[in-house]
């Protein structure tokens, strides 16, 4: 299949309007000034918000889209990053042929507007591993694991971009709700519970385990329940989520043929005056060191990949126990989004311990890839 050259499929101003707008400075915003500014959204706050956006997209966007069309090893001509390039095209263009935004009027119509951009990217992340896989499965195979760093790093910088661009528009949208509940503010909860949080994603992975194997290894939550900050419940709930998963398909393979009981995964939350630290330990037998550098990398997973041309990313069946891979390193990056961070610490032969470091103090700048 030929592949269409950019310029055979954008007009050429565009294009060059993408070039200069990806040559401009991003602006970044900390979860802080996110809630204090969206804690009174008065139609001022929202036209103030729409006309920030209506600058600061087109910018990230761009940049990413250059991006896409510069990819080492043919990446940039797989069939499906090309889909990808497209939808950040025409985000691109239907930011930038949305005239100044004056009035309340206007800030609704963009507000509509950035929403289907939303719904437009939904499935970017599968989609961008369906591209790398079809790089994988046409390529050489002496392109091996240490060559492809520059593949990790661009799908670092792309992912933790998405992430920014989502939760910018998800913010702006979820600040138009007539009746927020209490200590919400967008998408961001001024009192949330990482107990909570981590009980309701823990249950959902196990969930996903008793579906998938018949049984599950039992969880046990040790941390204050009262113990509330702020944070966004989505992003903790993804991190968890993933984490938890990964502990019980570990410890579920390795005591599935065993007469002892599995032993149970162990949360354990800890709040600091810096930092919320949620541990996840589990007893799956571990990591070979060998195996450890490999396992916040794009092209790594111990599991079958599930993913292929056709499948239904929006299919609530396609939520199985392995995924294909990008669990650990999306983790990572969600966590560093508002300054925290995610590292794993392995006993081969016994098993993980996963510390997940939260930014209590919400005033780190957002990381702009």
């Amino acid at each position: 299949m030929a592949v269409k050259k950019l310029s055979e499929t954008f007009p050429k101003a565009l294009i060059e309007e993408v070039q200069k707008w990806g040559g401009m400075k991003q602006t970044g915003v900390s979860l802080r000034y996110m809630m204090e500014f969206g804690a009174i959204p008065t139609e001022r706050n929202l036209l103030i918000s729409a006309q920030f956006l209506h600058k600061e997209l087109p910018i990230r966007i761009a940049r990413r889209a250059i991006e896409l069309e510069s990819l080492p090893y043919g990446l940039s001509e797989k069939p499906a990053v090309l889909k990808v390039r497209d939808w950040y095209l025409d985000s691109f263009r239907d930011l930038r042929s949305f005239s100044d935004i004056k009035d309340t009027k206007d800030e609704q119509a963009f507000t509509q507007m950035i929403k289907m951009i939303k719904v437009r990217h939904n499935n970017v992340v599968p989609t961008m591993a369906l591209g790398v896989q079809q790089l994988k499965k046409d390529s050489n195979p002496k392109i091996m694991y240490p060559n492809l760093d520059e593949i990790h790093q661009f799908l670092d910088r792309f992912y933790l971009s998405r992430i920014g661009i989502r939760m910018l528009i998800g913010q702006h949208v979820a600040l138009h709700d007539p009746n927020p509940p209490s200590d919400v503010v967008g998408y961001i909860h001024t009192k949330m519970s990482p107990m909570e949080v981590a009980r309701t994603a823990s249950e959902d992975a196990r969930g996903i385990c008793l579906k998938e194997y018949g049984s599950a290894p039992a969880i046990k939550l040790y941390g204050d329940p009262n113990f509330t900050f702020p944070y966004v419940p989505p992003h903790l709930h993804l991190m968890v989520f993933e984490l938890v998963k990964n502990s019980l398909r570990a410890v579920q393979e390795r005591f599935v043929d065993s007469d002892r009981v599995a032993p149970p995964i162990r949360i354990i939350v800890a709040d600091g005056l810096e930092d919320v630290t949620i541990k996840i330990s589990d007893e799956g037998g571990g990591i070979p060191r060998s195996g450890l550098p490999k396992i916040f990398t794009y092209l790594y997973s111990t599991a079958k990949t599930p993913l292929d041309e056709h499948s239904n990313f929006d299919s609530t069946d396609a939520m199985t126990m392995a995924g294909y891979g990008y669990g650990l390193p999306i983790s990572r990056l969600y966590a560093r989004y508002f300054g925290g961070d995610l590292q794993v610490i392995s006993m081969e032969g016994y098993g993980t311990d996963a510390y997940l470091h939260l930014s209590r103090l919400g005033d780190s700048q957002e990381p702009l890839p």
